[in-house]
C-alpha cells in the first residue's frame, strides 16, 4: 500500500464551509488520501458519519488506512462520483448535511503513481483513475486525428499551441511514455518558457479527456440538490478555470428562480431556486498555506447551501428530529 504524505487543501476552510457538526452525515465525493475526510469525522464526532467515494481503488486503500480509527463511522466506495446519488440511496445515506468535491489529482497520483499522470517520472501513458475504464491516454494520442487532438488540447487544456502540438504528435507517434510525450510537446512549442513546463496543459487535457472529468462533474453537481437536506452545504474546490466555471454556473443557476431567456416576457421554465450562494468571492489558500503546500496555489473554493424551495415539484429533504 502506498504511504504518501497528503496535505489536504483549505482544510480548516472546508470544515467551516460544511458547517460540520456532531452527528452530521457527509459525503466526500473525491476521497483521495482521506485528509478532508479525517477532519470531517473528527469534527462530526460523536455520531458523525462519512461516505467516501473515489474512482481510484488505490485511493480507497490509502484512505482506509488513514481513517481506520473511525471504522464504524465510515463507508468507502470505489466508484465514479457521477454515481454518488445511487450510492447514497443504496446505503440509505440520505439526506446529508454536506457534500464535498475536491477536484484534481491527489499527491500520490502526481508523485508515486505509475499511471502516467505526471511527466516528472517516466511511465506508461495511462491516466485512468480506475482500471475499469477502457480508454487510456496512449489510445487517444496514437489514434486520434490531428483535428481531434488539437480540439482536446484547446478545450481541456486551454493550450494556445494546440494545433502545433497536435501536428508534432502525429509526426512522432507512436508515443507510449510520459517523458516521450513531454519531449514531443517541448519540441513543438520551442522549449520551456517561464516556470510552467510546456507539457503541463497537454497532460491536463489528456487526463480530463480520458476520465471525462468535466462531463462527470456537471452530472454529479446536478444530483446534489436531491441528496442535500435543508441547510446542507455543497463545497467545491477546483484547480483550473474549466472546473471552476462549471461549479460557478451551476450554483448561479440553482440560486435563481427563473432561468428563461431575458427576452421571454413570462416565465415558462418553472425553475425554482434550490441553493443560496455563500461565497460571493471564491475562497483561496492563504499565503502561508501556499508556502507550505505550493500545489494549493491554484485552488478555488465555492460554497452553497440548500434552501427550502423545491425544484420541479420535488419536496426538499428535511433532517429527522430524532
Amino acid at each position: 500500500m502506498l504511504t504518501v504524505a497528503h496535505k489536504p487543501v483549505l482544510l480548516g476552510e472546508v470544515v467551516e464551509a460544511l458547517a460540520v457538526q456532531p452527528g452530521g452525515r457527509y459525503v466526500d465525493c473525491t476521497l483521495g488520501g482521506g485528509g478532508h475526510a479525517a477532519a470531517i469525522l473528527e469534527h462530526s464526532s460523536p455520531g458523525g458519519q462519512l461516505l467516501g467515494i473515489d474512482a481510484d481503488p488505490e485511493a480507497i486503500k490509502l484512505a482506509a488506512g488513514r481513517l481506520a480509527e473511525y471504522q464504524d463511522a465510515v463507508l468507502l466506495v470505489n466508484d465514479n462520483f457521477s454515481n454518488f446519488d445511487v450510492i447514497c440511496r443504496r446505503y440509505s445515506f440520505v439526506p446529508v448535511h454536506g457534500i464535498l468535491f475536491d477536484l484534481g489529482l491527489s499527491t500520490y497520483q502526481l508523485d508515486d503513481d505509475p499511471r502516467g499522470f505526471s511527466f516528472q517520472r517516466d511511465a506508461e501513458l495511462d491516466m485512468r483513475f480506475g482500471p475499469s475504464q477502457e480508454t487510456t491516454a496512449a489510445d487517444i494520442i496514437n489514434t486520434a486525428t490531428e483535428t481531434e487532438l488539437a480540439l482536446i488540447l484547446e478545450e481541456y487544456g486551454e493550450e494556445r499551441f494546440s494545433r502545433r502540438i497536435a501536428r508534432r504528435i502525429i509526426r512522432e507517434r507512436p508515443i507510449t511514455t510520459t517523458l516521450q510525450l513531454a519531449r514531443v510537446v517541448e519540441a513543438a512549442v520551442g522549449g520551456r518558457r517561464g516556470r510552467i513546463h510546456p507539457a503541463t496543459r497537454t497532460f491536463q487535457a489528456l487526463r480530463i479527456a480520458v476520465n471525462r472529468e468535466l462531463e462527470n462533474l456537471e452530472l454529479a453537481l446536478g444530483k446534489t440538490i436531491d441528496i442535500l437536506g435543508i441547510g446542507g452545504r455543497l463545497v467545491v474546490i477546483s484547480y483550473h478555470s474549466l472546473e471552476d466555471r462549471i461549479a460557478k454556473r451551476f450554483m448561479q443557476k440553482e440560486a435563481t428562480d427563473c432561468i428563461c431567456s431575458p427576452k421571454t416576457p413570462v416565465c415558462l421554465c418553472g425553475h425554482k431556486s434550490s441553493l443560496r450562494i455563500l461565497t460571493k468571492k471564491v475562497i483561496v489558500p492563504s499565503e502561508e498555506e501556499i508556502r507550505d503546500n505550493p500545489r494549493s496555489r491554484s485552488a478555488k473554493m465555492r460554497v452553497a447551501e440548500r434552501i427550502v424551495q423545491a425544484q420541479n415539484g420535488k419536496r426538499a429533504l428535511k433532517f429527522s428530529s430524532n
